[in-house]
Parts: C-alpha cells; structure tokens; sequence
C-alpha cells in the first residue's frame, strides 16, 4: 500500500470550506444497480459515481449541492461500493484487503464492528487524506470505531454524525464526534446527557425530483407503501397486516422475510424500490401509508413524510406528538392512531377525490415551501458555522 501523508490546506478566511460526506448503500441496491448497470465494468470510478447517484438513492447528492449554493465545496463518497471503491483503490496504487465472500451475510453493523470490511475503512481513509476536507459528514455511524475518529480528527478533520436509526453498536465511539445532528428529539436530549455536542435537524425532500420523475394525472395505484419490514418496524407491520386485509395495497420494500408466509403485505408484495422507482410509486399513488420506526418512539421524522407529499400523493401518517413542526392534520396530511383509524381513513379518502386531492396539493405545497434540501441545508449550515 502506498503510504499517504496527510497534508492539511492552507485556508483563510476567504477559502472556501471543504464538506465531505459519507454514505453506506443497501446493498441491495447496489446489487440492483450493477445489474442494470451491466456496462459498469467499463466505467470510471468518476462515472459510476454521477450514475450511481442520479439513480436517487436515500440523500444522493442533495446535501452537498445545496451546500455548494452557500459557498461550500464538497465530495461524496459511497464507502460500502466495493466496485467503485476498488476502482479508485487501483488508480491511487492502494492495495486493497480482498473480501471475504461469506461477510456478505453478516448485518453490516457486525462486520463494521468484526473488522471484516477492512477494505472499507482502508480506502476511506485513503480518500479523506485525499479530500482534505475541514468537515467530514458521517451518515452511517456504525462505520468508524473510537481509534479511527481519533485518527482522523488528529489530521485536523472536524467530524460530524447525522443519526435516525437504532443508535451504534459502538456507543463509546459517539463520545468522539466534534457534532451529532439528529432529527430525534430524544436523541438530542440522550446525546447532550452523554456530553455530546447535539442538534436537532429535520429530513426533507429534493425539489429538483420534479424535474426528473413526472407526476400522472391518473394514478396507478390506490394506496401504496415503500419501506422496511424489519423486527424494527414491528408495530407499523401489524397495522398494516390489518389495513392489507380490508384494502388493496401495493406495498414494496425490503425484509419482507421477517413477515410470517400467510402475512396479508405477501399477497400484494412486488419486490423492492428504492430511489427513482420509488419516486415513481409515489407521484402514481392517490395515498401513500406511512409508520415509523420504532426508536423514533413519540417523534416524526422519517423521510417517506417528505418523498410522498413531494411527490403529490395524500399522506397517511402515524400520529406523533411533534406532527404540527411540519403539516397540519388534516388539511396538509392525515394520521391514524389505531389500525382502525387507519382503515376508516384510507376508505374515506379513497371514496372522496375532492378531499383527498386537496390535502394532497396542500402536502405538496407545504413541503416545497418548507421542507426542501435549500430550506433544510440552510439550517445545516448555520448548525456547522456555530461550531466549526
């Protein structure tokens, strides 16, 4: 491996400050990807890169784009891609670790904290001293253990999380960010108990997806839902079991092998979506069903809120304490508190298109007025000069 020696830049106070994210893919959808990508092999680590986050997955590039209109530079890197990652491995002369075929079925939370994804680490690294960026900004806090944010930060890197998932295996690793961001309330609070710098942040929807996925004046699907199915997400499963047997609904996501064979999401199951395939479910849905994950507990917070409304499509929503920082029920949104709420509504509004389309349009008007990565980096960035 050819050793590299971190250099920091020189700036002033007219040097543009440098941001680099990190991203972990599902795999599945890189796996989905490169199949329908089968040309990839030709590619340069460059291409693969713009291809693979104009698909749209998760974040993309929203974050780093809206920072650039604020007078940011930034990079993206997607550390789990082993394809495009090796690619730049090979063209920086790094002699990368090879994987071990069966690490694939172990969670990635375990293998991070196993050590089997030596080659993750070792390229990222490689990049960051690379980048030399001011900010590295670590989506996926399962990533890097205690002694490598120590590391990095001893290269004059400012480290920062951003967390809404079940916290770390690591917990003492948390202890080294410069920042968490958070769109939990709760977390926030947990965070700051510890003596860790903490702020509440608040997802949000691109705008620019308009321009990219259009919406149909007739609507494809009734009532539909994208997302996970995991023992994290038990609750909302059953719920939707009880609405899947009095309502047609198309649902998509992925760990739909936790849900029992005669589960009733089974009969109208099609596989998984992720980035534009979703975006095109949600403008061709006359509602779209929500529920969170079980660690936002009395929170709103997920993404789905923004993708849905963003898209044009009525959103049906679990009821949660702090829905009013965002739409107002009823009239912007609809929750449900109960599995029976949740049936009485999905059929009132499937019976009434004046209504239904009404609180859609006001969805979407609300979440392009407030809600769009513009508004939300703003937010960011005013969180980043406060402590950077």
């Amino acid at each position: 491996m050819v050793q590299r020696k971190y250099t920091r830049r020189k700036t002033s106070e007219h040097t543009k400050k440098k941001i680099v994210f990190i991203q972990t893919n599902y795999p599945d959808f890189l796996t989905d990807f490169y199949v329908n990508h089968s040309q990839w092999r030709s590619w340069s680590y460059s291409k693969i890169k713009n291809v693979l986050l104009g698909e749209l997955f998760g974040s993309a590039d929203f974050y780093g784009k809206s920072m650039a209109t604020l007078g940011w530079e930034y990079d993206e890197l997607i550390i789990n891609d082993y394809n495009q990652q090796s690619l730049w491995a090979r063209r920086n002369k790094i002699d990368i670790k090879k994987e071990f075929l069966w690490a694939k079925y172990i969670p990635g939370s375990w293998r991070n904290l196993l050590g089997l994804n030596g080659w993750v680490k070792q390229i990222a690294f490689a990049q960051i001293k690379a980048e030399c960026p001011d900010i590295l900004y670590i989506h996926d806090l399962n990533v890097f253990n205690t002694d490598d944010l120590r590391m990095i930060k001893s290269w004059g890197v400012k480290v920062i999380g951003q967390i809404a998932y079940p916290l770390p295996l690591d917990m003492k690793a948390l202890k080294e960010y410069d920042l968490i961001v958070s769109s939990f309330h709760h977390y926030v609070k947990l965070f700051r108990s510890m003596g860790i710098k903490s702020e509440y942040l608040r997802w949000c929807f691109e705008k620019s997806i308009l321009d990219k996925v259009k919406i149909p004046k007739t609507k494809r699907y009734e009532v539909s839902f994208v997302g996970g199915f995991s023992p994290h997400h038990r609750d909302g499963n059953g719920i939707f079991e009880k609405l899947a047997k009095e309502v047609k609904v198309d649902f998509w996501g992925y760990g739909v092998n936790f849900l029992l064979p005669n589960s009733p999401i089974r009969a109208n199951f099609h596989g998984m979506a992720f980035g534009k395939k979703m975006y095109e479910i949600f403008a061709n849905s006359k509602i779209v069903i929500n529920r969170h994950i079980g660690v936002a507990k009395k929170s709103a917070n997920n993404m789905r809120m923004f993708e849905a409304t963003g898209m044009g499509a009525l959103l049906i929503t679990d009821y949660k304490n702090n829905m009013s920082e965002f739409f107002e029920d009823g009239k912007e949104v609809v929750t449900y508190r109960s599995s029976a709420d949740l049936i009485s509504k999905v059929k009132k509004y499937l019976d009434d298109d004046v209504a239904r389309s009404k609180i859609a349009r006001n969805g979407q008007l609300r979440t392009i007025k407030d809600h769009t990565y513009t508004v939300r980096m703003k937010e960011l960035d005013q969180i980043l000069r406060k402590y950077i």
